[in-house]
């Protein structure tokens, strides 16, 4: 029989198909792993409930979870609570910024607080940064602009 820790393990290879440097695990969306003798469930959070890589992350974790032997795997996803940023593990927050994406500061539930910090650049370190559009390419990332070394770069939203 398969081992929740196995499952766990296996899912680290699943990556969030937005932002492939990181794996489902990593970002904090897997929530949790129930092995029973014939069926293995797994239970996702998405970063947004009208998430566009909702049914592939859900498709990719099925067929990893396949490829250890279970004779049967369910995705469930689960809304509630919803999606916090203060998931991402701190090893994923640093493959997002050698990414070039800057990670989403901590907050512990005060969102009013980090909507009005500045972000870091993720090339220079530096907070001289200018939001130039709360709406990136996803609803989870912002735009931004460093005065500093003029890189444009985008930032994960604090959620």
């Amino acid at each position: 029989m398969i081992t929740p820790k196995e499952i766990w393990q296996a899912l680290e290879e699943v990556k969030d198909p937005e932002i492939p440097v990181v794996s489902v695990v990593e970002m904090g969306i897997v929530r949790d792993v129930v092995v029973s003798e014939d069926e293995v469930v797994v239970k996702m959070t998405p970063t947004f409930a009208g998430c566009p890589a909702l049914h592939v992350m859900e498709r990719d974790i099925e067929e990893r979870v396949r490829q250890l032997g279970a004779p049967a795997v369910t995705v469930e996803t689960v809304l509630y609570p919803p999606w916090t940023s203060d998931w991402i593990t701190d090893e994923a927050r640093q493959k997002l910024k050698a990414f070039g994406l800057a990670p989403p500061a901590k907050h512990g539930g005060r969102l009013e607080i980090t909507f009005y910090d500045l972000a870091a650049c993720p090339y220079c370190n530096s907070t001289n940064t200018t939001v130039k559009n709360t709406f990136g390419p996803t609803l989870c990332r912002a735009i931004y602009y460093c005065n500093n070394c003029q890189q444009p770069f985008e930032q994960f939203k604090p959620l």
